[in-house]
């Protein structure tokens, strides 16, 4: 088990940028693969961005890529998401989550460990 703590939500306005952190306890931080998920009202959860264990490998939603970047400080046992560029539609609910292998996944039902998030708002 992993436990996942997320920070950095905020307010923001559109064009501006936050950096969302994600602290893990648990299993060795560096064997899991980690994601980030968004979740605005009424909508369904969606991928944003994963990297792998090793930090080697990091895939993007594609409405996000070339805006946001995910890395990870193993020895801080921490993810961060660097959100630049924001648009209102980005505005959700961010939640960090940890696979029980190295390698990225994409998909919700690849990750067993879940965060309770933290709010972004991207005003107009």
């Amino acid at each position: 088990q992993v436990q996942l703590v997320e920070s950095g939500g905020g307010l923001v306005q559109a064009g501006g940028s936050l950096r969302l952190s994600c602290a893990a306890s648990g299993r060795t931080f560096s064997s899991s693969a980690m994601g980030w998920f968004r979740q605005a009202p009424g909508k369904e959860r969606e991928f944003v961005a994963t990297i792998s264990g090793s930090g080697g490998s990091t895939w993007y939603a594609e409405s996000v890529k070339g805006r946001f970047t995910i890395s990870r400080d193993n020895a801080k046992n921490t993810v961060y998401l660097q959100m630049n560029s924001l648009k209102p539609e980005d505005t959700a609910v961010y939640i960090c989550a940890a696979r029980t292998v190295g390698f990225i996944g994409v998909m919700s039902y690849e990750y067993v460990d879940w965060g309770q998030g933290t709010q972004v708002t991207v005003s107009s």
